[in-house]
Order: structure tokens, then C-alpha cells, then sequence
């Protein structure tokens, strides 16, 4: 008989970037409790430091690490440090981002330059650090945090500079599937919609009922609901799933 599918991805390394608070530190924590080793990587160094103690407290083995994703250098030495306090990288997940709000004839080229920095290059860097240790290992799993903005062209949650990005994060997601599916490395995104964090807690309450109106479950989105997707999608029962763009949306994207 098949052994039973299960989610534990016990004493396997995830780097989780951007992962001091919020959804990071809600898909941190899961993937912990699924039995990875946990490096929250954030550019805030002393938030990631007590994030990763919270996780300590749990029982989870886990370093906060300081890192600017936008900068390669950094991020080469970021992953150089969780290798050595807690081996090679087996899971990334790119969750480090920023929202641009407002017309494209406001945005400046400096805050172009910034939401691609951040909300796409850093994606490259970070994969492409890791990803020589995945192919000598011929293991890994790369998830990438998109947004139905990549998708629709942005609106209330981000303008067109936000969605161009995110939009290219689905693009090298695809991309990346491909080059790295032959060393049995998996790439995947998730594109959520609507999420409880403090960044869109600050939207005003009329534009998040127009929002919440189009979803058919009615509510925003948690952390968790992120996080549970991550952990599918870093464990073996997604084995044969590479190059997904999976809405977890409540049914946002239903058109």
C-alpha cells in the first residue's frame, strides 16, 4: 500500500523573506510547524530577530536574519549564513514585498525603480542563490508570493506599477518551473486577493467593501490561508506541481 500523504516536510531548511511580521511571519511559523528549520530573512534585522525567538518558543528551531532582497551582495551572504547555522536551503519562499498605490502619472521613476527592486528583482536574486545548491541537492521547492494584481492590472489593491511587478513574478515563476524542473525542482507562485495585514487595514472602509464585494466567500483573506497553501506547496504531496499560479482568493479571480 501507498504510504499516507502528509504535509510534514520534517528537518528540511526554509528561507522565508520579508517574514518579520505578517503574512512571512504567519508562513514561517506554518512551515515551521510542519517541521521545517525556519531563517526569517527581513530588513529589519532586530524584528526578524524576536520573530525568530517567538518561533524558538514554540519549539521550532529558527534564526532571524537581516537582509536587504533588493540588494544581491546581501542576499548572497543571507543565504551563505543559513547554510551554515542550518544547512542547505531546501524551500524559498519570496514573500518580501511593498505596495504602489495611486495613477501611474503620479509615480516617479524612483518609486518605479523601488516596487521593481523590491517586488520583483529581489525574486531573482533570492532564487538564484539558492538555486545551485537545489540542483547539486536535485531538490527543491521555490514559492513565489504574486498578487491577483499581476493578473487583473491592479486596482484597489495596487496601481500599475504593483501589478506590472507582481505580474513579472508570475512570468519568471513559469520560467523558473521549467529551468529548474529537470533537477526535480518545483516553482511555483500564489496569487492572493484581499489579505488581513496592517498595510491593507489601512484602507479606507469604503474601498475595502467594494472589495469585499466581489469576493463570493465575503471576507478578506488571513495569513494562514497563505501560509496553508505554502505549506502544500512545499511539501510532497505537491511533487508533481511546477509552474502553478494558484489564486488563494476566496474567489476573487472567478471570472
Amino acid at each position: 500500500m501507498n504510504a499516507p500523504i502528509s504535509l510534514a516536510i520534517t528537518g528540511q531548511v526554509a528561507v522565508v523573506t520579508g517574514a518579520a511580521r505578517g503574512i512571512g511571519f504567519a508562513i514561517a511559523q506554518a512551515l515551521g510547524q510542519c517541521g521545517a528549520r525556519v531563517a526569517i530573512a527581513d530588513l529589519d534585522g532586530m524584528a526578524a530577530s524576536i520573530a525568530a525567538g517567538q518561533l524558538r518558543e514554540l519549539g521550532i528551531e529558527a534564526i532571524g536574519v537581516a537582509v536587504d532582497v533588493a540588494d544581491e551582495s546581501q542576499v548572497l551572504a543571507m543565504v551563505d549564513t543559513v547554510e551554515e547555522a542550518l544547512g542547505g536551503v531546501d524551500i524559498l519562499v519570496n514573500n518580501a514585498g511593498i505596495v504602489s498605490t495611486g495613477p501611474l502619472l503620479d509615480v516617479s521613476a524612483a518609486e518605479w525603480n523601488r516596487v521593481m527592486a523590491i517586488d520583483l528583482t529581489s525574486v531573482f536574486f533570492c532564487a538564484k542563490a539558492v538555486l545551485p545548491g537545489m540542483m547539486a541537492r536535485r531538490a527543491g521547492r521555490i514559492i513565489n508570493i504574486a498578487s491577483v494584481a499581476g493578473k487583473r492590472g491592479g486596482g484597489l489593491l495596487g496601481n500599475s506599477c504593483y501589478a506590472a511587478a507582481k505580474g513579472g513574478v508570475i512570468a519568471l515563476t513559469k520560467g523558473l518551473a521549467r529551468e529548474a524542473g529537470p533537477f526535480n525542482i518545483t516553482a511555483n507562485a500564489i496569487t492572493p486577493a484581499l489579505t488581513d495585514t496592517e498595510m491593507t487595514r489601512a484602507l479606507a472602509p469604503e474601498a475595502r467593501a467594494r472589495v469585499l464585494a466581489d469576493i463570493p466567500l465575503g471576507r478578506a483573506g488571513s495569513p494562514r490561508d497563505i501560509a496553508a497553501a505554502v505549506c502544500f506547496l512545499a511539501s510532497g504531496a505537491a511533487s508533481f506541481i511546477t509552474g502553478e499560479i494558484m489564486d488563494v482568493d476566496g474567489g476573487y479571480m472567478r471570472d
